[in-house]
């Protein structure tokens, strides 16, 4: 009966894992597909490292795969997809958001006397 349970569950795990990456690693559109509990889910997770290894590699095919859209987006000249390349990108050639705050009343703060 345990060994039916085992197979039963792992039939369970291989379904979702086929169902996350048919909806693009959504978890809850998947646990919706499967009937499983987002809380079964998440504790395959934490308690089967087999079944994260298959998730975790779900997830970097999602961003592969959104990153080349991006990259898709830039090629044909989008421009919010190329600020947002260069934001997140071009850290290190100075296309940052920064905000800067100038203070010009010169007043002690009082909550460090507190």
């Amino acid at each position: 009966m345990e060994a039916v349970k085992a197979n039963n569950r792992n039939t369970k795990k291989e379904q979702m894992i086929e169902s996350l990456e048919k909806s693009l690693g959504i978890v809850s559109t998947a646990c919706k597909m499967v009937d499983v509990g987002r809380t079964t889910h998440y504790q395959w997770l934490k308690d089967d490292p087999e079944y994260k290894k298959a998730v975790d590699s779900i997830q970097d095919g999602v961003l592969d795969f959104a990153e080349s859209h991006l990259y898709k987006l830039v090629k044909e000249g989008n421009p919010a997809a190329t600020i947002f390349f260069l934001k997140t990108k071009g850290k290190k050639r100075g296309y940052i958001e920064r905000q800067e705050i100038e203070v010009t009343e010169k007043k002690p703060l009082s909550w460090l006397d507190e």
